[in-house]
């Protein structure tokens, strides 16, 4: 397992590097998916379900950011995929510039989309663009409905929310259309997609919409 230590990208303006590595990206035609969320939202899970179940229509790769820690990525290289583990020495986030530090160190041939497992944070991963061509964010069933209240910014710039955890939803306060209408006032295009990672309900539409955004990525 390869690890790279990342320390804070020194950048007079993170926008214009995120823009070049969007356009590197889609010159490889790689669609690079950023993953925001807080802790234990169910990233790892979520991401392990879809390399086994489309990693067979698109060649995947995962970067793995935190702040210390291998766990997650090897994991995933289990499954499969290309991975790599990202320490950000501290940091609460990544930007567009470690991000390519991340993309270019990752055995990045031929791979179809990349995904950025983020930092797990609600408010930092939302301020720095990272170069990625769709940005999701994951927030699970236990979080309760109130997170698009509390943290509207990462709402508002995500092009995906996934709910997590749709198989605890009877053993927690958390009324799903209340949170729908919530995230919709923030952000009326975003897409929506109540999953589980556990049991397989609503994985088919959200692969299907990864499988969708990358053709018209490569377009």
């Amino acid at each position: 397992m390869r690890i790279i230590e990342l320390n804070r990208s020194v950048t007079e303006s993170n926008d214009l590097d995120a823009e070049k590595l969007r356009e590197k990206m889609k010159k490889n035609k790689v669609l690079m998916v950023n993953l925001m969320s807080s802790p234990g939202s169910g990233k790892t899970s979520l991401l392990s379900r879809v390399i086994t179940d489309i990693g067979k229509d698109l060649k995947l790769g995962v970067m793995e950011a935190d702040i210390a820690s291998d766990v997650d990525a090897v994991k995933i290289e289990k499954l499969g995929a290309a991975a790599i583990q990202a320490h950000t020495d501290g940091m609460c986030h990544m930007d567009a510039g470690m991000t390519e530090r991340a993309y270019d160190a990752l055995d990045n041939k031929d791979l179809n989309v990349v995904f950025l497992e983020n930092v797990g944070n609600l408010i930092c991963p939302a301020e720095f663009d990272t170069g990625a061509g769709k940005n999701i964010m994951i927030h699970s069933v236990p979080e309760g409905d109130d997170k698009p209240l509390k943290y509207p910014l990462m709402f508002s710039k995500s092009d995906a929310l996934i709910i997590t955890k749709m198989d605890t939803l009877s053993y927690f306060d958390f009324d799903l259309d209340k949170c729908k209408e919530r995230v919709l006032k923030l952000n009326p295009d975003i897409k929506i997609f109540p999953l589980s990672a556990k049991t397989g309900q609503g994985m088919e539409d959200f692969e299907n919409w990864i499988k969708e955004s990358y053709i018209d990525w490569i377009k």
